[in-house]
């Protein structure tokens, strides 16, 4: 029997991807995805996926995963802050594993840095931001201000530049000098890279939701989560 850590992903996309960034944070734990197909990055486009998303994590769990996470901030987050609380607890009754999502690891990313009072940049329309809105809200957060990309097509975020997520965190950063943190939000943002960049020109700590994902899936799984050189975040247990 193998001792390697094993984390099955309910991932967005529509095939058993793993995002290379885990692998890379991580390269001691084996991660297997199922995919569950987002068609938009708009309610309707979630809804088909929502309903895969419990299937999924049970047949991940039948495959002998040691802990689950459940991908993609917007998917997890779009039905409110009740519904994604009801998602965890029933995969977590059905499969009796220890199972977390990209939404509860912002979350719970945020608070590890002592960060309340936030600003957020986000891949979404404008519909998808007025929902992330309201579950921050729900959670705890100040929300002082959320500006997005516009997009509603799936899978246009990993074609924004490294430099657009800078320049758009920045802009957030800019108008809300009070706030204690910024949030990233969109697992198909690449941020692996720029998160201590943003950090260093924010003057306050970054949470991005594919490494925050990653940092909190490794942690529910029993595993050593620090990762030095990527920013405040992946640098704590």
């Amino acid at each position: 029997m193998s001792d390697t850590l094993t984390i099955g992903l309910v991932v967005p996309v529509a095939s058993d991807t793993v995002s290379p960034e885990g692998p890379k944070l991580y390269p001691g734990i084996r991660f297997v995805a199922r995919g569950v197909g987002v068609k938009a990055l708009t309610p309707q486009g979630y809804d088909g996926a929502w309903e895969g998303i419990v299937p999924a994590a049970e047949g991940l769990a039948a495959a002998g995963v040691d802990a689950l996470m459940l991908m993609g901030t917007s998917l997890t987050f779009y039905r409110g802050y009740e519904a994604h609380a009801q998602l965890l607890e029933t995969v977590r009754r059905l499969t009796g594993l220890p199972t977390s999502s990209m939404s509860e690891a912002v979350v719970e990313g945020l608070r590890a840095l002592g960060a309340m009072r936030i600003g957020v940049a986000t891949a979404y329309a404008d519909v998808v931001n007025s929902r992330l809105r309201g579950f921050l809200t729900d959670s705890g957060f100040e929300v002082l201000a959320l500006r997005g990309f516009g997009l509603e097509e799936f899978g246009a975020a990993s074609r924004q530049s490294e430099e657009d997520i800078v320049a758009l965190a920045a802009d957030v950063a800019g108008s809300v000098p009070q706030a204690q943190g910024l949030l990233i939000s969109c697992g198909g943002l690449r941020t692996l890279e720029v998160g201590k960049t943003i950090e260093e020109r924010a003057g306050v700590p970054v949470v991005s939701s594919t490494p925050a994902a990653f940092w909190q899936a490794v942690r529910v799984a029993g595993g050593d989560a620090a990762v030095p050189g990527y920013g405040k975040l992946l640098s704590l247990a």
